[in-house]
């Protein structure tokens, strides 16, 4: 009822506004599946004979609007998907993660095991290259006791990674081209054979290039509680930015009501002279 109340009131000032960018918008609110995957499938029920779909987050709330036309201008411009895009400026590594003791205590697990006259034999482990020991076990429920550690391995480079954004923006015949071949692939898998964390991945598995276009710092996504305290501040930013403009716009309207008044020579004309004109 909410969402329905205030769809409702967003049609209504697109009316009172007859050049709003919203104007004439039909907005219809669906209830949304059990995933990502089933909530962009029922809307896309509901999308009628749309040639471009936009997919966006909720949690990106912030994202300007000149990132939603650069995507839809990139989709019209005869692309089938795009996605706005920043660079990666953190260094990225990869990781493994793999059982592992440090020397004390595996000296430790392996004192342990030669009171125990049923014990498993102690296991035979060398040294990496961070000084942690690699261990490997005979059995099972031993593996599950011993600490794990992540190894990384190399670094990435982060010229040719990219953070990605949404909204994401596709031809509709070939989001519902996308969505299709994934339930088909779900079918023959089987539940867990699949998964799929956005559409531009669904896309791409087409063999369709995903086109990337700029993103925005602002558009960030609100995921953990420092998100939300960035984003406070974006929205307050916003507003007093929106307060100061609205107040030129009223200012500069009173100047110019002020001359028109004021008349040609700058003094207001009396009663007479304006009945002798």
């Amino acid at each position: 009822m909410r969402a329905r109340n205030e769809i409702d009131s967003i049609s209504e000032s697109g009316a009172e506004e007859s050049e709003s960018s919203i104007a004439g918008m039909r907005i219809t609110a669906v209830a949304g599946g059990e995933d990502r995957i089933e909530s962009v499938q029922l809307a896309l029920k509901y999308a009628g004979d749309a040639d471009i779909v936009l997919v966006h987050d909720a949690a990106r709330a912030l994202t300007p609007s000149e990132v939603f036309r650069r995507v839809a201008d990139a989709v019209s411009a005869g692309a089938e998907a795009v996605v706005p895009v920043l660079p990666m400026t953190d260094t990225v590594r990869r990781v493994e993660s793999r059982p592992a003791a440090h020397s004390d205590h595996r000296q430790a697990m392996n004192d342990h095991r030669a009171t125990t006259n049923d014990g498993p034999r102690a296991p035979q482990s060398q040294p990496d290259a961070n000084g942690w020991q690699v261990v490997v076990e005979s059995g099972a429920e031993n593996d599950q006791k011993l600490p794990t550690v992540e190894v990384l391995h190399g670094d990435l480079d982060r010229s040719q990674l990219r953070r990605v954004q949404t909204p994401q923006g596709f031809t509709a015949s070939t989001l519902r081209r996308a969505h299709e071949r994934y339930e088909d692939d779900l079918a023959a898998s089987g539940p867990g054979g699949l998964t799929a964390t956005d559409d531009a991945g669904l896309v791409e598995r087409l063999g369709v290039d995903v086109v990337a276009v700029d993103g925005d710092e602002e558009a960030l996504k609100i995921t953990y509680p420092l998100d939300l305290v960035l984003g406070e501040h974006i929205a307050k930013k916003r507003d007093a930015g929106a307060t100061r403009d609205a107040g030129a716009t009223r200012d500069a309207t009173q100047r110019e009501q002020a001359t028109v008044d004021a008349g040609p020579n700058g003094a207001k004309p009396n009663a007479a002279s304006e009945g002798e004109q």
